[in-house]
């Protein structure tokens, strides 16, 4: 990612740091209050509002580079931590379920100010805004989503693809009681291993990966992390979650646009052949050649012209 003018700072500690309004083109950090969150933000520029949500084994710092050249394009662009992410932000209901971040969503679109705005999803911040737009389309303008396929797919393959289920085994070994100690050992190997088999074609610069190896080792945010994959297999007991989550894998009625690598080494490409059929009201799919998981830092011009494209048509 290129040097921006921004502070090197962990995003743990941004709930700590007053706000600032420097010129558009560069960085806010800050705090907002929604759903029973503080959630820190990353921020740039003025217009129609877009959220950009990162996945794991990341960070919203990832999306510094992205967000920047948003704003130049005339939209205000922000970038939140997803629920856990920080020290203080676990989950107030416990939930780290689809739905529970796809609520998250919709509420940083109310506390931001905005009607709507476009979602820009990677991994698990794909998960998060597939959901908002199922569960509150008229807030969701546009929906982007990179390297996580909507729909069935998945689950089917978890269930029934020996390739895809040797892809996921991280997933799996999530479950364990020694996830966070063998996840933490030496330094976090454990993710820079998950980053090269992902992405094999992208090294994670030195500073980027200080920065989210401090995010992970903050008190709290690991387990928290780890939730996300721990209630994956596992449906919700209370009668009302479990609606919010049928709500939440809904078929999606605004404009979509999807992205994947063909290098992907955490998702197969094949899973989002015939996820069409989960959206209403346009969808385009992307396949990248030469790609990995991690697509919006590899191939960050491409990216970004095929996203700007899709939101301003």
């Amino acid at each position: 990612m290129g040097r921006l003018p921004v502070e090197e700072q962990p995003l743990t500690s941004l709930a700590h740091r007053p706000e600032n309004s420097p010129a558009d083109g560069h960085i806010r950090r800050r705090t907002v209050h929604a759903n029973g969150l503080d959630f820190p933000i990353l921020e740039a520029g003025n217009g129609p509002l877009v959220l950009c949500l990162h996945g794991f084994p990341d960070h919203a710092r990832s999306w510094i580079s992205f967000i920047d050249r948003l704003a130049r394009e005339g939209y205000r662009a922000v970038a939140p931590a997803l629920r856990g992410y920080w020290v203080g932000g676990a989950a107030p209901d416990g939930s780290y379920r689809a739905s529970a971040t796809g609520q998250d969503v919709l509420a940083l679109i109310e506390a931001l100010g905005a009607d709507s705005a476009d979602l820009i999803g990677h991994d698990l911040g794909a998960r998060a805004a597939y959901a908002a737009a199922s569960l509150d389309p008229v807030r969701v303008r546009k929906l982007v989503g990179l390297a996580v396929p909507y729909g069935k797919g998945l689950r089917t393959a978890l269930v029934a693809d020996g390739d895809q289920q040797r892809r996921s085994w991280y997933m799996f070994f999530f479950q364990t009681r020694m996830a966070e100690m063998a996840v933490q050992h030496n330094d976090f190997a454990f993710l820079d291993r998950l980053w090269r088999e992902w992405s094999p074609g992208y090294v994670l610069p030195p500073a980027d990966r200080s920065a989210l190896n401090e995010t992970f080792g903050q008190p709290g945010v690991l387990t928290q992390a780890l939730a996300y994959y721990r209630q994956l297999f596992t449906p919700p007991s209370e009668p009302e979650t479990q609606a919010l989550e049928v709500r939440a894998s809904g078929p999606i009625t605004v404009p979509s646009l999807y992205l994947h690598g063909t290098d992907d080494g955490c998702m197969s490409t094949q899973l989002s052949e015939g996820m069409e059929a989960m959206f209403t009201n346009g969808f385009d799919r992307v396949v990248m050649p030469g790609v990995g998981h991690f697509l919006h830092l590899e191939q960050p011009d491409a990216v970004l012209s095929h996203v700007l494209r899709f939101l301003k048509c």
